[in-house]
């Protein structure tokens, strides 16, 4: 069977920074530019709105040239206006040489807010696709507001259209500007326009308003669209536009008939580096490129892994530059430990990993969020607890820090099954907790209590303010010097239980 290309046409650095509070830099821009081209190797990309800014002017610039060296200018593109040359002089001067022209697609549009007559527009229109012309300008057309357009003013549009396609116009560019069509709408138009022009290049550029913007793109398709108008991340105005990432995939596993060039395995690193660039915080369960859509948290899925992949699908995280994850917590099984564990090329016995998975469970019992780098801290202290016989327990406490007071602390301490009290202050909570044991000690042992002569405290590679910390303590006693550990989200509370361990090995 063969197969229709469809062009992806990728509009993040023009539709896509109309995202509120989104502003790429000159540099980002270049930056982002090469990568949809190079590695993401969209077919052409909508990089900026004529006579915006003087730093917008700038950015076309940079890339224009950088294409130009790449023989990669026709695949540039620029928004312009019907204003009488000014957006064409804007081109001149920014080295750009396709303008995607800005046209009304609706009888609403023209009348209200162009007060114009369908032919002064379309005078107008041709005056500035010759003039785009004498200066070797290529021109494509939007029709603003064409889903409207077909829905109220059919007959507009395809009066349009006969005058459009007798044009020296390169692509026909069909928005649903305002995200108002339903998938069955999407096909119906778009095979209606295909009919009457077969031979026309058409565009379909999609919003996302009712969260349709890939079952739109793929009706489009269907219907017999040329192109397609994406965004990284969905980003554009108001609820964002068809994004790239679920559109590759959809095509790729659903749309047997058509190829796209994209390369999808470049799709997770151009996705990171727009979000790192304009702050738009990709969602964790957003498709293909979301944190968490790789991610199995239940363990009876990672156990249906293990046995002949029961819980895979097509969209294989290897697709698109990315790695299957189990995740650690409450609902984690002795499946999602042991798909960890080979990860980092660590086992453990079947006791070891009954006590670590119970572990675990009790941290996620706490909302902790536990992560791969996690567990061999994690494993560390629940063998090392396993050595030591408990017959000292910090049984309570209380922490007390407040500004202009001393902390404090309130300490409950249970030795060979007897209860015992104190109270103190230091210069640190650690420190008053510290003090309190010593006062508990002088009162009711013999035995001293070591020096701590070192105290360290870390976190897994990676990880956040969240994190479980490991607190790493040196001590030394007449006879010897030794290291307790502990372990927990808190930095106090680790170092706490690093020092009952100490308590339990002396």
């Amino acid at each position: 069977m063969t197969k229709r290309t469809i062009e992806i046409m990728d509009t993040t650095l023009r539709d896509g920074e109309q995202t509120s509070g989104v502003s790429f830099s000159v540099s980002e821009k270049l930056t982002i530019a090469k990568l949809l081209l190079e590695e993401l190797k969209v077919d052409r990309i909508e990089i900026a709105s004529a006579r915006v800014s003087e730093g917008e002017l700038e950015a076309v610039k940079k890339i224009t040239s950088w294409a130009d060296s790449e023989n990669l200018l026709d695949k540039i593109e620029v928004l312009t206006f019907v204003d009488g040359g000014t957006s064409i002089d804007w081109m001149i001067a920014s080295g750009a040489k396709v303008q995607n022209l800005l046209t009304k697609g609706s009888l609403n549009h023209l009348t209200h807010q162009l007060k114009k007559t369908p032919q002064q527009h379309f005078a107008d229109i041709k005056a500035t696709i010759e003039l785009a012309a004498k200066h070797n300008i290529k021109t494509n057309v939007y029709l603003e507001d064409w889903s409207n357009g077909m829905r109220t003013s059919k007959e507009y549009v395809f009066e349009y259209l006969d005058f459009l396609v007798n044009q020296n116009v390169e692509r026909i560019l069909l928005p649903d500007t305002l995200g108002v069509l339903t998938h069955d709408e999407t096909f119906s138009f778009i095979n209606e326009v295909r009919e009457k022009y077969p031979t026309a290049h058409f565009d379909f550029h999609g919003h996302n308003d009712y969260d349709l913007g890939v079952a739109n793109v793929m009706e489009a398709v269907k219907a017999g669209v040329n192109g397609l108008h994406l965004t990284i991340n969905g980003m554009g105005e108001r609820a964002g536009n068809a994004p790239m990432a679920s559109v590759i995939a959809v095509i790729n596993d659903f749309l047997e008939d058509v190829k796209i060039n994209t390369n999808e395995k470049a799709l997770n690193k151009v996705s990171k580096l727009v979000e790192t660039f304009s702050g738009f915080r990709i969602p964790v369960n957003k498709p293909v490129v979301g944190a968490n859509v790789f991610t199995q948290t239940a363990g009876i899925h990672a156990d249906g892994d293990n046995k002949n992949n029961l819980y895979f699908n097509d969209l294989m995280p290897e697709r698109f530059g990315r790695k299957r994850k189990y995740a650690l917590g409450k609902t984690s099984g002795k499946a999602n430990i042991q798909k960890n564990l080979q990860d980092l090329g660590l086992s453990l016995n079947d006791e070891e990993l009954k006590k670590v998975t119970q572990r675990i469970i009790e941290l996620g019992d706490k909302k902790e969020v536990v992560s791969q780098d996690d567990l061999p801290y994690i494993i560390s202290d629940v063998l090392d607890s396993d050595t030591i016989e408990k017959r000292v327990v910090v049984e309570n406490y209380v922490l007390g820090h407040a500004k202009g007071m001393k902390p404090s602390t309130t300490l409950q301490l249970k030795v060979e099954g007897v209860l015992y009290e104190a109270h103190a202050q230091g210069d640190g909570q650690f420190d008053a907790f510290m003090n309190a044991l010593r006062k508990l000690y002088k009162t009711h042992s013999k035995k001293d209590l070591p020096d701590l002569i070192d105290y360290a405290v870390r976190i897994p590679p990676g990880s956040h303010s969240d994190a479980l910390c490991e607190t790493i303590i040196t001590w030394k006693s007449e006879e010897k010097e030794f290291i307790s550990r502990g372990l927990d989200s808190d930095q106090t509370v680790s170092a706490i239980k690093a020092t009952e361990k100490m308590l339990n090995i002396i």
